[in-house]
């Protein structure tokens, strides 16, 4: 069986691999202590000792606001270890698929941004990954680049769960409704990676690689995403609030969020055939999942 060897342990993106690529793939999660992407020198050996047919850059500094103050650290991870990641791929003879963001972008745009639109990012985090794009492209031609956003899950921490957590003690939320994106499901993510990772094993075709959009089909505001997240969880008897609608200067943050998310993944569909669910759909999916699994007592 071929082997999928993912970066990091716990993330979204990596507990979504586990539980959906067994039987295509075998998958390898591999993270800390045995790969440290803040010390660059042991990832190739690390990944050489997982025998990979093809490696997942998954693993990163996602916090946003924190990149601010730790930009340093972020760029460690997000971009010096992607480029190590990516060389080591090279070396090894087998593909890299690297997952990066919709915050490479100042989200000026009024329409839904393509893979050839220039980029600006307006955060440390942006920044930080931007560079990471740019360090495996420039190790590897053998490299798929998958910008994602808004993403969620029935794992870890993400803004579903906190809605949920939310208003089991609240009656009312206030949500930011002026920042606008593509709500996307890591499962739906997980999916993606293990057919475009079967077509990059399957041939060398020029196509196949370079960088590509993809997120859940369809768009919201986050006010939009948790009024749905809500309503699903209502309809099965789970923990409901109403949602106040505020402007972005209501909730001040440290890094600037992008008021246009919104990416368009027609490139992907076209070399991969591959097509995100709409976001209701799959948002509905894990918010059941989510509200039986509190039902039979267990935590949100």
């Amino acid at each position: 069986m071929r082997r999928l060897v993912v970066t990091g342990r716990e993330g979204q993106v990596v507990r979504s691999l586990l539980e959906r690529g067994q039987g295509a793939f075998e998958i390898v999660a591999l993270g800390r202590p045995d790969l440290d992407l803040c010390q660059p020198e042991r990832i190739e050996p690390a990944l050489r000792q997982a025998q990979p047919d093809v490696i997942v850059s998954a693993a990163a500094y996602t916090a946003v606001d924190r990149a601010e103050s730790d930009e340093e650290t972020a760029y460690r991870v997000n971009a010096v270890a992607p480029g190590e990641i990516a060389a080591a791929a090279a070396r090894l003879d087998v593909p890299v698929i690297h997952l990066s963001t919709d915050y490479v972008f100042d989200g000026n745009k009024l329409a839904p941004y393509l893979e050839t639109d220039p980029v600006g990012p307006a955060s440390a985090y942006g920044r930080t990954k931007l560079a990471g794009e740019r360090a495996v492209a420039d190790a590897t031609d053998n490299h798929v680049i998958l910008r994602t956003a808004w993403v969620y899950s029935p794992f870890g921490r993400n803004f579903l769960k906190t809605m949920l957590h939310l208003a089991e003690s609240r009656d009312h939320i206030n949500v930011v409704d002026d920042q606008t994106g593509n709500p996307t499901s890591a499962l739906d993510i997980a999916d993606a990676i293990l057919t475009v990772a079967g077509n990059v094993l399957a041939s060398e075709a020029a196509p196949l690689r370079g960088l590509f959009h993809m997120t859940g089909s369809g768009e919201a505001s986050w006010a939009d995403f948790a009024t749905e997240i809500l309503t699903v969880s209502a309809h099965h008897n789970g923990p409901t609030a109403t949602i106040g609608r505020i402007p972005s200067s209501a909730y001040p943050t440290p890094a600037r969020r992008p008021a246009n998310s919104r990416l368009d993944c027609e490139k992907l569909e076209e070399a991969h055939g591959v097509r995100l669910r709409d976001w209701r759909k799959a948002t509905a999916e894990t918010v059941t999942q989510l509200v039986r699994e509190s039902a039979a007592g267990k935590s949100l």
